[in-house]
């Protein structure tokens, strides 16, 4: 999620500088051919063209819209997830107790049974970043060579460091097999909480009260991982996609037909005014062209990459970023020594 307080002119240009040329370029041959090779007939009257980028415009303005809504719910469902990781652990700490014990146990066994369970939490964490960012068919960041630059560039830790190696730290070697044979790893894991959490009940190291509060917090976590998996697995419809690429082109097509003519009627009169600049006017239709037609393409393409919020892309919600935050609040609440670095913006920008 990007954290400038708005993109410099130097980061859109160098994102979208090979469509930059290619509108430049492609407007110059127009305007060489209309002028130099007195090809008249590439002309289109603007109205028209007008109506269709108005149309054009409330298109992409709704795609924009969607895509929004979509990075916005995606990011509360991860703040989320901060406010239950916390309350998880405030929990465990003060719940996990010798008060109602069949048996009483010593203290560094009830801290270590403390221990496991945030630590399980924070494997569920891991497993679930990985799971957000495990690339779908119609995902298309990637597509693109200047998104992959920034991939390149931006060293997420999803595509750094594989799910197994993240894992061993924080979950339990009873867990492993169950976990990793599962297709949905971070619903394992939270079943692997709720068992251990009744066999403390079963021992009384956790009271009947406290035992159904635990189970209702690790409810609620698996709400918050189908509220962010529907979001990842179900995408922004194709059809809605698909007609505001097509058209955004299609209207990028017609700018310099319509915009050049216009400039050469005014330097048609320019010249007969006996102005110095009225034979060069036309050439301006270039980069008023290049502007039009950049502008609707930012747009269209800045919808295009916040369907998926969970890509990897610069605008995208910085779960890498929220789940290290977690695994810092929570081992400083175990008073854990060893606490790691909170993951540095690249670019300004958090991952």
């Amino acid at each position: 999620m990007l954290i400038k307080p708005r993109y410099s002119p130097r980061d859109l240009i160098r994102w979208t500088r090979i469509e930059i040329f290619l509108f430049a370029a492609y407007a110059a041959l127009i305007t060489a051919l209309y002028e130099l090779a007195d090809c008249r007939f590439l002309h289109l009257p603007w109205a028209p063209v007008a109506v269709v980028g108005t149309a054009v415009a409330f298109i992409v303005g709704f795609q924009n819209n969607a895509a929004y809504g979509r990075i916005w719910e995606a990011r509360k469902i991860w703040g989320g997830i901060v406010n239950a990781s916390r309350s998880w652990a405030m929990r465990v700490q003060d719940f996990v107790t010798n008060e109602h014990a069949k048996g009483e146990v010593s203290e560094d066994e009830l801290i270590q049974h403390r221990r496991t369970l945030v630590h399980r939490h924070l494997a569920w964490l891991t497993a679930l970043r990985h799971a957000m960012r495990q690339p779908r068919k119609w995902e298309t960041f990637e597509e693109h060579k200047t998104n992959r630059e920034w991939s390149r560039e931006a060293c997420i830790p999803e595509r750094r460091f594989t799910l197994e190696d993240e894992l061993r730290p924080t979950l339990p070697e009873g867990d492993w097999d169950k976990v990793m044979s599962a297709t949905n790893k971070p619903a394992a894991i939270l079943c692997a909480q709720s068992a251990h959490l009744r066999e403390l009940k079963e021992r009384g190291l956790i009271w009947e009260f406290s035992f159904l509060e635990l189970e209702s917090a690790l409810e609620g976590l698996f709400e918050l991982q189908g509220k962010s998996e529907r979001i990842k697995n179900f995408p922004y419809p194709r059809q809605y996609a698909t007609l505001s690429y097509e058209f955004v082109r299609l209207f990028l097509v017609f700018i310099p037909f319509a915009a050049i003519p216009e400039f050469a009627r005014i330097a048609a009169a320019l010249t007969e005014k006996g102005s110095s600049i009225g034979p060069w006017f036309v050439w301006l239709a270039v980069p008023f062209s290049l502007v039009m037609s950049w502008i609707f393409y930012v747009m269209e393409r800045i919808g295009r990459v916040g369907e998926n919020p969970f890509e990897g892309s610069a605008n995208d919600v910085p779960i890498s970023t929220i789940a290290r935050g977690i695994e810092i609040d929570l081992r400083e609440m175990l008073g854990e020594e060893q606490v790691p670095e909170p993951i540095p913006a690249l670019f300004d920008v958090q991952m």
